[in-house]
């Protein structure tokens, strides 16, 4: 009998709380999303899969020694993870639709507003009995609204890593759910004549704006934010590899194998942060209703934004665009694309999304430098 109850020990079974099948069922359902709903399957399926391996009982995956012990301490806790994974969307983005209309600056500035609304929405949850959010943690719940994961997480482990798990999948879940938040908020907002709205092209830009322009973000962000350095840094240098020309080999490296591998890597470490007793609990909760806020708030910001510039500018703007101020990189620019191909089967505003798209990126990674520079 007693080997028998040795035996039985050994297992896993013998082991397993209620917590943590709930919380492999969490994981369960991430990978569902990813791979049957093919919501962000790239950071959904290794969140998932690290959320299932971490509540394995007896198998230590998150114990000091363990794999995802030292992936997180390695490349989340540092924040060396969300940094290289800057870069290589740097590498990937084009600013050209930035560059030759700079006034969708202002439309990726005003979908950070929810960022900032949500800071004084998780002070004011304090009032509610079972939470306690301190002014850290507000700040790095905040950022979620800029719909920008790797921000999110280098800015939650900067300020708050004992919720970095939910604040990562709030913020993932809610970058996968663009497609289903925005339409109907958009939709709202607008009539259908401004949906049908038809822009003029853009100009062409030319090589060296494409090269000036990165060097010229990184200088503003010294002189007047350097807190935000980190993220824009790290982003300018994917960019100027990418449009300077003479270093493909390390470009295609930062769009490719590298951030890839960091995918995998960062992926897992967030997963290993839904364990049961960290993830199961009332602030949880209230994360994720912020969360869900921050961008609704963030996407109604940038619609009435644009709204507001087309009525004093001599160029009508489809005020759709403004949705795209939010940093989901181009997941935003494609929702607002096909939301307006409803509208009009000739209105293709897929270009004149990115411009806003891209400076969402930007407006995100200095969002966090402010909050940053007053909370840290």
């Amino acid at each position: 009998m007693e080997k028998i109850q040795l035996l039985w020990d050994s297992t896993a079974l013998a082991h397993f709380e209620p917590g943590q099948i709930v919380m492999m069922i969490v994981g369960a359902l991430l990978l569902y999303l990813a791979i049957v709903k093919k919501f962000e399957p790239l950071l959904l399926l290794p969140i998932g899969f690290g959320a299932v391996l971490t509540n394995i009982p007896l198998a230590g995956f998150s114990d000091a020694g363990g794999l995802l012990y030292y992936i997180y301490h390695i490349g989340i806790e540092t924040g060396v993870f969300p940094l290289l994974i800057f870069m290589g969307v740097g590498a990937m983005t084009d600013f050209s639709a930035l560059i030759a209309n700079p006034r969708m600056l202002l439309l990726g500035a005003a979908a950070q507003f929810g960022i900032f609304g949500t800071l004084f929405g998780a002070i004011a949850l304090n009032f509610v009995p079972g939470f306690e959010f301190s002014m850290k943690d507000a700040a790095a719940i905040a950022i979620i609204g800029g719909a920008d994961g790797p921000t999110a997480i280098f800015l939650a482990s900067r300020l708050a890593p004992d919720l970095l798990g939910a604040i990562a999948v709030a913020a993932y879940s809610y970058m996968a759910l663009v497609p289903i938040i925005q339409p109907p908020i958009m939709r709202l907002l607008t009539n259908e004549q401004e949906r049908k709205i038809e822009m003029a092209q853009l100009r062409h830009v030319s090589k060296r704006e494409k090269i000036i322009f990165p060097l010229a973000v990184l200088l503003m962000t010294i002189l007047f934010l350097p807190s935000a350095t980190p993220l824009i840094g790290m982003f300018c240098l994917g960019n100027l590899m990418k449009e300077s020309g003479v270093v493909d080999r390390l470009s295609n490296t930062a769009q490719n194998e590298l951030i890839n591998v960091v995918t995998i890597f960062l992926g897992l470490a967030v997963g290993s942060k839904l364990s049961a007793d960290k993830f199961l609990t009332l602030e949880t909760l209230g994360i994720l209703a912020l969360g869900a806020i921050a961008f609704s708030v963030g996407t109604a910001a940038g619609v009435l934004m644009a709204k507001l510039l087309s009525r004093f500018s001599s160029q009508k703007i489809n005020p759709l665009i403004g949705a795209a101020g939010v940093s989901a990189v181009p997941m935003a620019a494609r929702v607002v694309n096909k939301v307006g191909l409803e509208a009009n089967h000739h209105n293709f505003l897929l270009m004149h999304a990115m411009g806003p798209n891209v400076a969402g990126v930007l407006g995100s990674a200095v969002a966090a430098g402010i909050l940053l520079a007053l909370v840290a």
